[in-house]
């Protein structure tokens, strides 16, 4: 009788909100979560950025401090990266894609070209590094603008994210005029610089999302809209495009003609030549005072309209112009090395690289794309 008491003399309010109470808590526990787990491969991908300069990962806060001066520690975050796939169908499999470009000039024809492709820009991270130089200074204040365009744009024009970073060293070059660019005696110091820019980009970007990344140059003006479905159906782990130049010939006529000559097969020349050098001597391609005599992709290309853009060719070297990497070839430790790695270096030393984590890389000598006519 005492209880009975005790519950008439109970306050209804009271009894209303612990039953409230009560269906709350019931409901906290068994209903599903909305949100994704970061594990599942399937997950949907987040919105593109609203940020036009927002980072590829959300960055971590600090947890206010609590009464007894301790912080609550960070979350532990499982990524399953054995479940994240790269096919020959990144589109239906929504397989992210991060473009990677060290840019010293910005070309806007690059950015129209990048904007035009047709791949889900929600599934695409850009990646920028410029150095830190009076004409490095205008591209970043040019690429900010163009980025913020973009990003302010259609949504279905937005990248998922962008970051630019600025080159924490000094360049060799002063300049980015052509001929001073690739000058002989200017080639170790330019790509060692270039290899470190290469790696700081993609040591920073990377995320454990990221299934592909296309290295893209930032003076390739012209591609196909389909460039990263179409190198990607290839399925290969490395795989180059065959880099031209658009020309007026000497008749007034309209042209084009390699360019990129650091896509090629070893001959025993070069390797002959390399036994006789120093342990810091480097190997280099497309200059008559160092003949190696290898096979050269840009000389195998057929230019003519009906080519079967799909002849695959295997290489020991590659260029960077247009150049698409299984994320997983990265993750293995291949880089760029800024140093004499079996006597090449930049991304003929990654391709070296690669080959012996057990890589193959491949190039595609009648698929084009087109460097800006300087």
């Amino acid at each position: 009788m005492a209880i009975a008491r005790s519950i008439r003399r109970t306050n209804p309010i009271t009894l209303i909100l612990a039953a409230l109470l009560a269906i709350g808590f019931f409901l906290f526990l068994f209903s599903p979560s909305s949100s994704a787990s970061p594990t599942s491969p399937k997950s949907k991908h987040n919105p593109p950025a609203s940020n036009p300069l927002s980072p590829p990962t959300a960055a971590y806060r600090k947890q206010a401090v609590q009464p007894n001066g301790r912080r609550i520690p960070p979350p532990v975050v499982h990524y399953q990266l054995n479940n994240l796939t790269t096919s020959p169908n990144p589109m239906a499999n929504q397989e992210t894609i991060l473009i990677l470009t060290p840019l010293a000039r910005f070309y806007q024809e690059y950015w129209d070209n990048l904007i035009a492709l047709t791949f889900p820009h929600e599934l695409i991270a850009l990646g920028f590094i410029t150095p830190k130089t009076k004409e490095g200074n205008a591209a970043t204040v040019a690429l900010q603008n163009a980025v913020t365009q973009t990003q302010s744009g259609p949504q279905a024009k937005r990248f998922a994210s962008v970051t630019i970073m600025r080159q924490d060293f000094d360049p060799p070059l002063t300049s980015q005029d052509e001929k001073e660019r690739h000058k002989m005696e200017n080639q170790r110091a330019r790509r060692s610089a270039l290899s470190q820019a290469r790696n700081s980009l993609l040591f920073t970007t990377m995320g454990p999302s990221t299934a592909w990344i296309l290295w893209l140059d930032s003076d390739v003006v012209e591609t196909p809209p389909t460039l990263l479905q179409d190198l990607a159906g290839h399925n290969k782990p490395i795989i180059v495009a065959n880099c031209m130049q658009r020309f007026t010939n000497e008749k007034g006529g309209k042209d084009i003609r390699p360019y990129d000559y650091n896509s090629w097969q070893d001959s025993q020349i070069a390797q002959d030549l390399a036994q006789k050098m120093g342990p810091d001597d480097i190997l280099l391609e497309g200059y008559d005072e160092m003949a190696t005599y290898r096979t050269l992709m840009a000389h195998l290309a057929d230019p003519s309209p009906s080519r079967d853009q799909s002849r695959e060719l295997q290489l020991d070297g590659v260029g960077g112009t247009a150049l698409l990497v299984k994320a997983e070839v990265h993750r293995d430790g291949a880089m760029f090395p800024p140093f004499a790695f079996y006597h090449l270096m930049e991304t003929e030393g990654f391709a070296k690289m690669a080959k012996r984590l057990g890589w193959t890389s491949w190039g595609l000598p009648n698929y084009f794309v087109y460097h800006y006519d300087e």
